[in-house]
């Protein structure tokens, strides 16, 4: 499952972003709400957490464009208003749920998990070329058939489909599956994304690498 988490408070969204990860969730974490707004008009995310507060667009206006965009992605508010029209209005601008600051983390990673069953995210599969992944059940297959991988591999993978035909640098990579605790280091992601190529070598598609800023998953190009 792919989290777009927007929180502009740099703690907290660190504390939010190992919680989810543990939980075996891909994040990507923003502060602003003007950024958020231009990576959900081209990145695919299974749910966006978003804060209320945040600089640029307030969250209830990348809420409201969101829909007005006509999508369902899933949204978590969070805020420090508890007040009634505060929530009452967050609700009515297109949000699915509303969490008031300060949380217990078990309660955040509960909400996430309930709003993707019920939007049916979790059991969305992923599919590019002829590899297809189902988040849900941590299973791979190109052209049919399954392949192994270990779960750094498999963390690696999805987070690339989910950001295929977009350029990611090893630190992103890094930063969106590392769990609570562990650390990866830059030449380690060289290591697995060298591994996928193999494995995925006949879906007919390519993990690219671009030079000075990192690697893009795309569909092969026939040749000329």
């Amino acid at each position: 499952m792919h989290v777009l988490l927007v929180e502009d408070d740099v703690v907290l969204a660190d504390g939010i972003s190992r919680v989810l990860r543990a939980s075996g969730m891909v994040v990507d974490v923003l502060g602003n709400g003007s950024e958020a707004d231009s990576v959900l008009q081209r990145a695919q995310v299974s749910i966006v957490v978003l804060d209320i507060g945040i600089p640029g667009l307030d969250g209830f206006e990348v809420v409201r464009r969101l829909r007005q965009r006509g999508s369902n992605l899933p949204v978590l508010l969070l805020t420090a208003r508890d007040a009634v029209h505060d929530r009452v209005h967050g609700l009515e601008v297109g949000a699915d749920d509303y969490l008031v600051k300060p949380f217990a983390t078990a309660e955040l990673v509960a909400r996430v998990k309930a709003l993707l069953r019920r939007s049916g995210s979790a059991n969305t599969e992923l599919q590019l070329g002829g590899l297809t992944v189902d988040p849900f059940s941590k299973r791979a297959r190109v052209n049919g058939k399954s392949i192994e991988l270990s779960a750094r591999e498999w963390a690696v993978l999805e987070y690339l489909l989910h950001q295929a035909s977009r350029v990611v640098s090893k630190q992103q990579i890094i930063d969106a599956i590392l769990p609570w605790g562990e650390e990866l280091t830059l030449n380690a992601v060289e290591v697995y994304v060298s591994r996928l190529r193999m494995k995925i070598a006949n879906a007919g598609i390519v993990i690219r690498t671009i030079r000075g800023f990192g690697y893009m998953l795309e569909e092969s190009k026939p040749d000329a």
